[in-house]
């Protein structure tokens, strides 16, 4: 199955140092232009993702198998740091 782009720009974020995995990781961001959920979350995870969506006003990505295209299985949530790739990802996301 080829990976898509959105995958492939959370790979970008990853190795670049500009992707921040997991709830209380992203809890403690500093600056945050994109979020990216998994679809499976929990509600009280949900719920958590939402108050961090509100904390950093940025918009917010629910996707399908997040783990695996984060490369961190079990992964519910990551935050891109980087402009520029939260813009290409928000663009990926409009385009479905």
């Amino acid at each position: 199955m080829p990976r898509s782009k959105t995958a492939s720009y959370l790979g970008f974020a990853r190795r670049a140092g500009k992707l921040t995995l997991g709830i209380n990781g992203t809890a403690a961001a500093k600056k945050v232009f994109l979020l990216v959920a998994d679809e499976g979350a929990s509600e009280n995870s949900k719920k958590e993702i939402q108050k961090l969506r509100a904390r950093f006003g940025c918009p917010l990505v629910w996707v399908e198998d997040l783990g695996s295209m984060a490369g961190k299985e079990g992964c519910r949530l990551a935050a891109v740091r980087d402009e520029g790739l939260a813009e290409a990802i928000l663009k990926e996301a409009a385009a479905k």
